[in-house]
């Protein structure tokens, strides 16, 4: 899982540096997938469930699921949102990251900014018998003090042999509560914040989760290990 963890990380890191406005994001999907088959990993996100490419990659009001397609052109200021799972050896890690195309107005660049201090604040709460509450409290809080939309539709959970595996690990709740995370254990950690409300709905593609009031989104996620006295983040070069 640290190797594929490396090479998702890579990927990601590419798909940020090469997005830029008048690409698709098939163009995008196109890059990442020859990255992928170099680095001899495989695309977890390609067929799970039936979904048709090797990786997400949302726009503005599409917080996550969004399907690559060579009619959406990027424009300057978008956000666009990666989430991509590898599996090597076996294994999977998945992980997310968004930016803004070009440059961005300051309420989206202070989105991404708090979006991912959520994710790091809810890092911190990990531990050889920490809960999952004290994770879910930590990116909430953070999200709240910022007013921020908390989308409570998807949630986090464990991965490694599957890309989803128990527990759920919402962003959302109450320190303290939930089950019980141990050593040893691999899960995903991932906020997805709007500048709106947290309502969401499948698009008519019947893949693209996008927000209800049309505002746009945020996400970012890490897969970590959880250690004796702390974590170790596995999607990170």
């Amino acid at each position: 899982m640290r190797k594929g963890g490396s090479i998702c990380s890579t990927v990601l890191g590419l798909l940020c540096r090469m997005a830029q406005p008048g690409m698709t994001t098939k163009e995008l999907a196109k890059i990442a997938e020859a990255e992928i088959n170099k680095s001899g990993a495989s695309a977890s996100f390609l067929d799970y469930n039936g979904f048709p490419d090797v990786v997400c990659i949302s726009v503005n009001d599409e917080v996550v699921h969004g399907v690559p397609n060579d009619k959406k052109v990027l424009q300057p200021g978008d956000i666009i949102s990666f989430d991509l799972g590898i599996t090597y050896g076996g294994m999977i890690v998945d992980s997310a990251k968004s930016i803004i195309v070009g440059q961005g107005n300051k309420q989206k660049q202070l989105l991404l900014k708090i979006t991912e201090e959520s994710l790091s604040s809810g890092l911190k709460q990990i531990k050889h018998n920490c809960r999952v509450g004290d994770i879910s409290a930590a990116i909430e809080k953070v999200l709240s003090k910022h007013g921020y939309g908390n989308v409570r539709d998807l949630v986090g959970h464990g991965v490694g042999h599957n890309v989803h595996e128990e527990p759920n690990i919402p962003n959302f709740g109450r320190k303290g509560s939930g089950p019980q995370l141990k050593s040893g254990m691999t899960i995903a950690i991932e906020p997805m914040a709007t500048l709106g409300g947290h309502s969401v709905f499948i698009d008519k593609d019947g893949w693209a989760v996008k927000t209800k009031d049309g505002s746009v989104s945020a996400h970012f996620e890490h897969t970590v290990l959880i250690t004796n006295d702390g974590y170790e983040v596995l999607t990170s070069v």
